[in-house]
């Protein structure tokens, strides 16, 4: 039976509170939980994941320099929620979790290695688990991070169950600039779900089309669900008073692109991007995100008193040439209610000027390294998508030099767009080029079909994520530090990154 739109309203995720607030450090203890939680107003409770028992989870807000120490707890039962494809895990245990910081430059042993997961009480551990305490140092400018999953070979699982919440940095420059904020300030998670009879999540244990010898349960190329829930609601409402609001949006969905745009016909004023704030507003229709990816954005409702608008979406799945949205479920996300009134003047102003962005030059990279987008199938034929032809395992080759500026070209050589988001760095893009795929795959070189094309005007600040499209050069230049050791790049479609689009890449002193 269809779930009826916009009868529950948009919940805001809780502000976590410290542990302890010391001198050195602020010291907080945030614990994985299995839990019922009332996802739609017909749905029976839902039985999710969450930390500190919530979904989405409780929202991290610390200060650019603060010293953050996090000790993650797995209080999860020794039985998966969802089908764990042993096929792809080996012989680990069901139920192991480990937490990365998207987006936040943070030591190898702190980053969420998807080798250093752990269970219940510590009691077992992967060969990469270093410290039950998470260390984040937060030297970053005001952003939009986000914390999740990020265990090897289950991360689709785990982020599905419910593990994933947001982690707000601010700064003295955000504070000046009269942004909205306090209640007018708001994150929304956008994901997409799909649901058996009894209110249960429900997620495929096999391909749709089966073949003989393929294990079950199995991992599938992509999961795209039917129902689109905000903040862990299915279509909520949000009352908003016909001023500024300012929205913090992130795809926190497995597979699935969104093309959001507003039902009134009004813009967006998009003030920031994965990595922190644009150089000034730019003003846009519509606003495409990948999984991972964030849009910092100021939308002014002054004018639309009494109105209700139906944030909408129109990016098909797999993208960007696969099956079109449904425009009665997944083309819609969420509703305003603008009221009639407005409760007190709205002081707030969207600046012209918002921060210095520096640019990195080409010139000053010491080496472009060329990475390309695969796919293959593994030993049960099925589809197997890879970074340069090799799986995870496959010896370590990638090692960029401490502090050293690298470009990278991503080249895709499949029909999907990949979300690709090396850990550690932030980065610039430079440019998409389309080539021939087909001369490509034969010579092993590259031959231009057009010329480079700059990224658009809402992409050109920091980020951390990139859409590398299909039959195209996607460049990004980043500079790799401030720490050594060992971190990954992949992509964020998670059922590709979970086999086996992700690779091990090492941060290096010296000339190696």
């Amino acid at each position: 039976m269809p779930l009826t739109k916009y009868v529950d309203k948009l919940p805001i995720p809780i502000i976590l509170k410290p542990k302890q607030r010391g001198r050195l450090a602020t010291n907080y203890e945030v614990r994985m939980k299995q839990v019922k939680q009332k996802l739609h107003r017909d749905l029976k409770p839902t039985t999710v994941w969450g930390y500190e028992g919530t979904y989405p989870g409780p929202t991290f807000e610390v200060r650019k320099g603060e010293l953050v120490k996090v000790k993650w707890i797995n209080q999860l039962p020794n039985k998966h929620l969802l089908p764990v494809d042993k096929s792809i895990t080996g012989p680990v245990p069901a139920v192991r979790t480990v937490v990365h910081l998207h987006g936040g430059r943070s030591p190898a042993n702190s980053d969420g290695h998807p080798q250093a997961w752990f269970t219940k009480g510590f009691a077992k551990t992967g060969p990469r688990f270093v410290s039950r305490i998470s260390t984040y140092p937060n030297r970053q400018n005001a952003t939009t991070l986000w914390y999740h999953d990020h265990t090897l070979a289950i991360t689709r699982l785990n982020v599905y169950a419910g593990l994933a919440g947001f982690y707000l940095i601010r700064d003295k420059n955000e504070n000046c600039l009269n942004l909205p904020k306090g209640k007018y300030e708001i994150p929304l998670v956008v994901q997409d779900r799909s649901f058996n009879p009894n209110g249960s999540l429900f997620y495929p244990k096999k391909p749709d089309t089966p073949k003989k010898g393929i294990p079950i349960p199995s991992v599938v190329p992509e999961f795209f669900g039917d129902t689109i829930l905000v903040n862990g609601k299915v279509w909520p409402y949000l009352e908003v008073e016909p001023r500024k609001y300012r929205f913090r949006i992130l795809n926190g969905s497995n597979s699935r692109f969104y093309t959001m745009r507003l039902s009134s016909g009004q813009p967006f004023y998009q003030i920031g991007t994965d990595q922190g704030l644009l150089a000034k507003p730019v003003l846009v229709k519509q606003i495409l995100l990948a999984p991972a990816e964030r849009a910092d954005v100021i939308i002014d409702f002054s004018k639309q008193k009494g109105k209700k608008i139906i944030l909408t979406n129109n990016a098909r799945s797999p993208f960007p040439v696969g099956d079109p949205v449904n425009p009665n479920t997944t083309g819609q996300i969420m509703q305003f209610k603008v009221k009639s009134g407005i409760f007190g003047k709205d002081t707030s102003s969207i600046p012209k000027f918002l921060t210095r962005l520096p640019k990195l030059k080409r010139a000053s990279a010491v080496k472009v390294r060329n990475m390309t987008l695969v796919e293959s199938t593994d030993r049960f034929n099925r589809l197997l998508q890879l970074i340069d032809g090799k799986r995870f395992e496959a010896p370590v080759n990638i090692k960029p030099r401490l502090n050293t500026v690298e470009v990278w070209n991503l080249i895709n050589l499949t029909e999907d767009t990949h979300p690709i988001h090396p850990h550690l760095v932030k980065f610039q893009i430079l440019s998409r080029q389309p080539f021939d795929v087909n001369f490509y795959i034969k010579t092993r070189k590259l031959k231009f079909t057009g010329p480079a094309v700059l990224p658009q005007p809402n992409e050109r600040g920091w980020k951390d994520t990139v859409r590398a499209n299909p039959g195209q050069v996607t460049r990004i230049i980043a500079r790799y530090g401030p720490f050594t050791g060992q971190y990954v790049v992949h992509c964020h479609i998670l059922e590709h990154e979970d086999h086996d689009m992700m690779r091990p890449y090492t941060v290096v002193r010296g000339k190696k």
